[in-house]
């Protein structure tokens, strides 16, 4: 059963790899608006939960509902343009695509759902403008900073005003004061649009951003909201 309120929402999730056991039974729900930072060592199962959550993975097992919609129910090409339109994604290394300008780069969501270039890039540039990198727009990738481009990728999740932003390890390639400035833009700017963010991440101080934290270890989730509010 779907949580009430929540926009995203996975229950007994089961995915193998082989003999190896990624998932075994994991549940997680997140609400318009917050920031849920799932958290796990290396090999626990939380970038398979964030492939899952976001219908690049089909679970062997359970169920994964998005504004009350199932996404095991689509087809491949529903679930493209429901990643096209309504999530935005964050990685850790950017990956930008190096032949194009920072503002083509950050307009490609937009221009990929058929959007004319014009309009396209001023959306980008505003989003550009937020995050502080409206000066770099003209630049390729690899004349920029790695914040920089950091940066100019929270711009690209965000120009479709996606409904879920999911962000997995998005500041493991900076350093601290890139990485927590970078946090700062991306939590403010999905907070102001509604948008709720999935933050894959190993790291406290980048838990520190969310609203609430969930663990994943052995392939399972346990929401740290009720073990804190037992203690």
């Amino acid at each position: 059963m779907t949580p009430a309120g929540s926009l995203l929402a996975a229950s007994g999730l089961r995915k193998a790899y082989g003999l190896t056991t990624a998932l075994d039974g994991a549940d997680f729900s997140i609400h318009p608006g917050e920031v849920v930072a799932v958290m796990g060592p290396s090999g626990s199962g939380k970038s398979t939960l964030l492939h899952c959550l976001a219908g690049i993975l089909r679970p062997d097992a359970g169920t994964v509902h998005y504004d009350g919609r199932d996404l095991s129910a689509m087809s491949d090409a529903e679930r493209s343009a429901l990643r096209r339109s309504e999530f935005g994604f964050v990685f850790q290394f950017g990956q930008l695509v190096p032949e194009l300008t920072c503002l083509e780069n950050a307009a490609l969501p937009l221009r990929l759902t058929g959007t004319k270039r014009k309009e396209a890039e001023a959306t980008a540039l505003r989003r550009l403008e937020h995050l502080e990198v409206a000066d770099i727009r003209h630049h390729r990738p690899g004349q920029i900073s790695g914040g920089q481009q950091q940066r100019v990728a929270v711009a690209r999740s965000l120009v479709t005003t996606p409904r879920v932003i999911f962000a997995d390890e998005p500041t493991g390639a900076l350093d601290s004061l890139n990485g927590e400035r970078v946090l700062e833009l991306l939590t403010q700017a999905a907070r102001d649009t509604r948008a709720a963010v999935v933050l894959v991440t190993h790291e406290a101080r980048v838990a520190a951003y969310s609203d609430r934290e969930v663990v994943v270890r052995d392939g399972r989730a346990r929401d740290m909201a009720g073990v804190h509010g037992a203690a």
